[in-house]
């Protein structure tokens, strides 16, 4: 399974709840981040030959995906599966894929309609873990992840959007993952949405911009703190610049 998804706080945060939560379930997978300078947004013609390179089976992306008609024709064409998890508004055709996990769509009728794309792929897990029947409050680690992504990408403070907020800066405040908590080790605490806003999406959104978002999701599953700091490092320079 590839992991596919934007250079953005949004995207790069639904890499990571992806990547982790399958990783978790045993699940072989990959991830891919877009170069922003040569790829640009959205699934790329270029991620599709890596894909056939790489015997992808199923390409999961996240933040992006619903506008990409000629990509997801050509994974169609090399028999890799899409599922696409996006809140950007579809256009009048819609892309080749397995499934599409949007509630943007005109026939779509989940009532909250301003998840962010990381709120998107927290359904799909949500969903997963209904079917594998394994224990939900297992789920409330990913929502650090989720209420970054909702406050970075100003999607409304609203409905679903607010409980998985406030759940989120909980779980940030009690039980911080490490990359989280080195980029916001100088602020006061305990974090509101502000400092999400402010300090920490300015600085993930720095590595996809001056680098490689890459980098910021290996910071965000980091588990080990020399590695950890060392990104962060990183990102703290590009920040900066």
């Amino acid at each position: 399974i590839l992991i596919y998804g934007d250079y953005d706080v949004d995207g790069t945060c639904s890499v990571a709840l992806m990547v982790e939560f399958l990783k978790k379930i045993n699940a072989k997978v990959m991830h891919y981040q877009p170069l922003r300078e040569i790829e640009g947004y959205g699934i790329s013609l270029k991620s599709v030959a890596w894909c056939k390179d790489n015997s992808i089976d199923l390409v999961i992306a996240l933040d992006c995906g619903i506008k990409d008609l000629k990509a997801s024709k050509s994974l169609k064409e090399n028999n890799v599966d899409l599922i696409i998890c996006d809140h950007h508004k579809p256009g009048e055709l819609l892309p080749e894929a397995f499934s599409i996990l949007n509630p943007k769509q005109y026939d779509c009728e989940y009532p909250f309609k301003e998840l962010c794309g990381c709120g998107i792929g927290f359904k799909l897990i949500q969903a997963l873990q209904k079917k594998l029947k394994l224990p939900e409050n297992e789920l409330l680690r990913y929502l650090d992840l989720v209420a970054t992504a909702i406050a970075a990408d100003i999607v409304p403070i609203v409905g679903e959007n607010r409980v998985l907020t406030f759940i989120g800066l909980k779980q940030m405040q009690s039980n911080p993952r490490l990359g989280f908590k080195i980029l916001t080790n100088q602020l006061r605490k305990p974090l509101k949405v502000t400092d999400l806003v402010f300090v920490l999406a300015p600085r993930i959104n720095a590595a996809g911009r001056m680098d490689k978002g890459l980098n910021a999701v290996k910071l965000m599953l980091s588990v080990e703190k020399h590695e950890a700091v060392s990104i962060a490092r990183k990102i703290e320079f590009y920040n900066k610049e």
